[in-house]
């Protein structure tokens, strides 16, 4: 990818001002990539956080991020938000071929790979390199569960997003797929096509597809999380259970300490 080109937006690392505020400097961590990585990529240098909150649509992801970014700013550090679907070179044009509802299963694949690839380079690397703390709204982890669930090869998968950079926190939300789907429908007063898995022909009716999809994305998260290592998080909790229990498990990662070992949540 050409990191040279013209319309890249370097990403805006904010601050929030705070009476008393209290940095605590993240202590260093290894960074590495998955798989072949990016050339010319020192991972010493990627001195930054990366944070992953995971999870299906309605499993409150996105809530829990923009708390964890609203207390990180708060206590003086800075944040940058990634997701799926953010890219500045292909996010508009992703969301048009969503619409039409006819995408192969590659080619989706391949698109959300571009969408992620280019944050990757010209907005996470950068961001990690500054020192700042990176939350990802979703990562790699979500599009190879979709895309195995669709049938894709899970060595093909793993060899595609080899150039990502590995998450020390990774938490997996999880909510009752009935509910995620009650929780989503109300939000949206719809549910999506895709996320649904109504190209998969599992059930006419959309509410059942969804329920049978998300049943199928969690197998496969189960899978993932085996070879990744998620903190499973209990999304059934109050949101503000959640946000603790998130907190302090960063916090653990900012003083350099396994935040896995934690009082592990008994639902993981």
């Amino acid at each position: 990818m050409d990191t040279a080109n013209q319309n890249t937006v370097q990403p805006t690392i904010r601050f929030k001002k705070n009476q008393k505020l209290h940095v605590r400097v993240p202590a260093p961590s290894p960074k590495r990539f998955y798989g072949h990585g990016i050339p010319g990529i020192d991972t010493e240098k990627l001195i930054g956080k990366l944070v992953v909150v995971e999870g299906a649509d309605g499993s409150g992801r996105s809530s829990q991020i923009a708390r964890l970014v609203e207390w990180l700013e708060g206590s003086g550090h800075a944040t940058v938000q990634v997701g799926l679907k953010l890219s500045n070179l292909v996010s508009a044009e992703l969301e048009k071929a969503k619409q039409g509802n006819i995408l192969s299963r590659s080619t989706l694949s391949l698109f959300y790979a571009t969408d992620f690839a280019d944050q990757l380079e010209n907005t996470m690397i950068p961001a990690l390199k500054a020192g700042a703390m990176v939350l990802a709204d979703r990562y790699i982890y979500t599009l190879m569960a979709r895309d195995m669930v669709r049938g894709m090869d899970e060595a093909w998968l793993k060899n595609l997003y080899g150039n990502r950079v590995g998450a020390r926190c990774r938490f997996l939300s999880q909510r009752v797929a009935r509910t995620a789907g009650q929780r989503n429908f109300a939000k949206h007063s719809a549910l999506d096509y895709w996320e649904s898995g109504i190209d998969l022909g599992l059930s006419r009716d959309w509410f059942d597809s969804f329920l049978t999809y998300q049943t199928l994305i969690t197998e496969k998260f189960r899978h993932l999380q085996s070879l990744y290592g998620f903190t499973s998080v209990n999304g059934n909790q109050s949101g503000d259970a959640i946000n603790t229990e998130l907190r302090k498990r960063i916090e653990a990662l900012m003083l350099g300490k396994d935040h896995s070992k934690l009082n592990p949540h008994p639902y993981a």
